[in-house]
């Protein structure tokens, strides 16, 4: 997902197969018995098999593509090894990458994740820049960049990117007396978050009973964020989430719409938030691609067709992945043939009309399977535009090693108490508190 959500990069999405389904790190199989560890004998009936390592639902099973690739290439056999959530998945990779051993011949990696691995984990992988039909023109620069080594290797090639919207309930707009039409949505909130904050006491002022504007203020946070190019560290690698202006910004804008009542309290991705959807209790979340299905999962039936999409008020990212190949694996060559097909924009064109994937490759946002792409949530709006604009508007931001860490403090510590009657400086120095626990250990 990729997540997300988690955040969402660690969120339970189901699965989804409509035009624009499941999001990345859907919920999918196996968990707990399988941490991601176990490999294949590298042949099976005469064949050779690649063993992939991944979290959650990416959907390239689902999308056909281990099939079309088997077809292609009679003695090959792909095998996945899927566990369900990132947060479990991650840190048995990274322990086998510490060690060396046990790694599968592909891992993908989450973007939360990759700026670590990048950093500290680099000589146990493939330079996939090398690798046989690679060009790096075809990946949006700030994506290519993601897994790049300050010496310049590439460790992964990407597969999806979270560009971010607003998607609402336009039944729920028209009874607060607010624009339906996606454009005009859209300019309601054009340039600046806080101009979507306004337009929430707008919808508070007619809203419907029993609803919020917005889903939750982990999700506004992470939104906010997710357009700046610097946000918990900066290009030197220095933790700066307690002095970057942008962030407290962002943490106090989210607990003021907190505290004015314009967010429910929730916390993203678990089952009383998973229940508002069905219960139609807010009106407009933070939206990549992949969030329509995770809506798509939890909605009931007579929502289909209710949503919209419009564009976010910033260009930003939300999740994303790379799919790496170790040094250690036993079918190095053939992983690398394998990696380079799955990732070229023919095959992200195709995940991304099957799996809500977004693609990294921007030739693809001219495609059909992009610019004609509809979502059963949506109905027949034209969605692929809007999110190939804002993929493109996105910054090339600045990822560390420990984002994961700091945007779960900021949202699961932070932010979440202004809905339970704490100040922003309450929330706020819990949050810092809480992180700064975590990475010191």
């Amino acid at each position: 997902m990729r997540a997300r959500i988690r955040t969402a990069r660690r969120a339970m999405v189901l699965a989804a197969v409509a035009s624009l389904g499941a999001g990345l790190l859907a919920g999918c199989a196996d968990d707990g018995g399988n941490d991601g560890s176990g490999s294949s004998d590298g042949d099976s009936g005469g064949k050779t098999t690649i063993s992939v390592g991944l979290f959650g639902t990416m959907g390239f099973k689902e999308a056909g593509l281990y099939a079309e690739y088997e077809k292609l290439n009679p003695k090959i056999k792909i095998e996945q090894n899927v566990v369900e959530r990132n947060e479990n998945y991650y840190p048995a990779l990274l322990n086998h990458l510490t060690t060396n051993s046990g790694l599968l011949d592909v891992q993908a990696v989450e973007v939360a994740n990759i700026a670590e691995v990048t950093a500290t984990q680099a000589d146990k992988l493939e330079d996939m820049s090398k690798a046989p039909g690679v060009d790096k023109s075809k990946w949006l620069p700030w994506k290519w960049q993601q897994a790049t080594t300050k010496d310049g290797k590439t460790i992964g090639l990407g597969t999806d990117v979270g560009p971010m919207a607003i998607c609402y309930r336009t039944d729920l707009f028209k009874q607060a007396g607010l624009p339906t039409d996606p454009a005009e949505v859209g300019k309601l909130w054009t340039g600046d978050w806080a101009k979507l904050i306004e337009v929430g006491e707008r919808y508070k002022s007619k809203a419907p009973k029993g609803t919020f504007f917005m889903d939750s203020p982990g999700g506004l946070i992470q939104a906010i964020l997710g357009s700046e190019k610097e946000k918990f560290y900066n290009s030197s690698g220095e933790v700066i989430y307690k002095s970057n202006p942008a962030v407290k910004a962002a943490f106090d804008m989210t607990a003021d719409a907190a505290k004015k009542g314009l967010v429910q309290s929730q916390t993203q991705f678990q089952p009383g938030w998973n229940s508002t959807i069905a219960n139609n209790k807010f009106a407009a979340i933070a939206c990549p691609p992949w969030m329509l299905g995770t809506i798509k999962g939890n909605a009931k039936p007579d929502a289909a067709g209710k949503w919209a999409v419009a564009e976010a008020p910033k260009g930003g990212n939300w999740g994303g992945t790379f799919l790496t190949v170790p040094k250690s694996g036993k079918n190095v060559k053939e992983a690398l043939k394998f990696v380079t097909w799955l990732t070229a924009p023919e095959q992200q064109a195709k995940l991304f009309k099957v799996q809500a994937s977004f693609p990294s490759a921007p030739s693809t946002y001219t495609m059909p399977e992009v610019t004609g792409a509809t979502n059963e949530m949506t109905g027949d709006q034209k969605i692929g535009p809007i999110f190939a604009e804002a993929a493109k508007a996105a910054p090339v931001q600045v990822i560390g090693p420990k984002d994961q860490i700091i945007m779960q403090g900021l949202t699961d510590n932070g932010v979440i108490l202004a809905t339970k009657g704490k100040s922003a400086k309450e929330a706020w120095d819990s949050a810092v508190k809480t992180i700064d626990n975590k990475l010191d250990q």
